[in-house]
């Protein structure tokens, strides 16, 4: 029987998260019972402190046992933060040098969204991929420049170390760790019984672009600001380079550093959004929405529409446009 250690962080976390992966693990035990077959999950709550106390004192949180009584576990679940970051990874020191030594002797690790922040405080991520929270992505380059981040991914599986993209993407990497764990036939069990849509790769679909604008070259900031309000016309490097009086290379890298892009993916990024919030609010068809954006191929706009979304143009209008919402 595998052990399953659900944290209970010192802070405010994400009580769904916790509850769910309970109730889901557990599942898989009353399926099995149903079968005739002995159970696959012991499944137990793990804090530091007898209770902790989340949001303002409506819920209290009691763990089943703490983590200095509990001498080996086999998979480890971190659920989201919320908050400070810096101040969560400050208050669970001793959580995580829990984690550190069961990882050490083992263990595997599972964190859903923004948890990470906490997992990354370990030193723990260091060499390996790992997916949050589109929105926290600026801020989790912020604070772990050394740690590569690939914010498009669902989830990420590497030595041991299970990541999960934002929100309820974390109810994909439970599916895909029970079909570790239990097999392809369980996993798909339970898909059915919570009816979570299986197999679900990417969060490029639920992607608001959101330039980084949380430094300090104002000359960058300004170049950022004239891609946005112009990005309709025609748009090179080397006439950005000339306009704002830098060569090209120091434009590039200045750009690159500060974004975390370079310029063309910056301005496709602009175009594809606004593309985008075409296809939902308004009725124009695809080429209408490309012209909008700036572009005038529409293989070279088909293309960049799925690599940044992971839909075809018209995919994300059936999905999202208003009319597609009230059919």
């Amino acid at each position: 029987m595998k052990h399953i250690s659900i944290l209970i962080p010192e802070g405010e976390c994400s009580i769904v998260n916790i509850e769910g992966t309970h109730q889901i693990f557990n599942e898989v035990n009353s399926v099995l019972a149903r079968a005739g077959k002995p159970p696959m999950f012991k499944v137990q709550l793990v804090g530091v402190n007898k209770q902790t106390i989340m949001r303002k004192g409506l819920f209290t949180i009691r763990p089943d046992v703490l983590a200095q009584d509990l001498q080996h576990t086999d998979l480890i679940i971190v659920p989201a933060i919320h908050g400070d970051k810096r101040k969560v990874i400050e208050d669970n020191k001793e959580l995580n040098g829990w984690i550190v030594q069961q990882y050490k002797q083992g263990a595997g690790i599972a964190t859903f969204c923004i948890g990470v922040f906490l997992l990354a405080g370990t030193g723990l991520l260091k060499g390996i991929k790992v997916a949050t929270h589109w929105v926290e992505a600026d801020n989790f380059r912020a604070m772990f420049p050394d740690i590569e981040l690939v914010p498009d991914k669902i989830i990420t599986d590497e030595q041991g170390i299970y990541t999960s993209g934002g929100a309820y993407s974390w109810l994909n990497l439970v599916l895909y760790l029970i079909e570790k764990f239990a097999g392809r036939d369980m996993a798909i069990v339970c898909s059915k019984i919570f009816e979570i849509q299986i197999e679900r790769n990417s969060q490029s679909p639920f992607m608001i672009f959101n330039p980084q604008k949380q430094h300090e070259d104002e000359i960058i900031k300004q170049v950022q600001e004239y891609i946005e309000k112009n990005y309709e016309e025609k748009i090179s490097v080397d006439d950005l380079a000339l306009k704002f009086g830098l060569s090209r290379r120091n434009l590039e890298r200045r750009f690159r550093r500060v974004t975390y892009n370079s310029i063309v993916e910056y301005l496709q990024r602009v175009r594809i959004e606004a593309a985008k919030q075409t296809l939902e609010r308004n009725r124009e068809n695809v080429n209408e929405a490309m012209y909008k954006a700036g572009y005038n191929d529409i293989k070279a706009f088909r293309t960049t529409f799925k690599k940044l979304t992971g839909l075809s143009p018209l995919e994300y209008r059936n999905r999202y446009s208003k009319a597609a919402v009230l059919v």
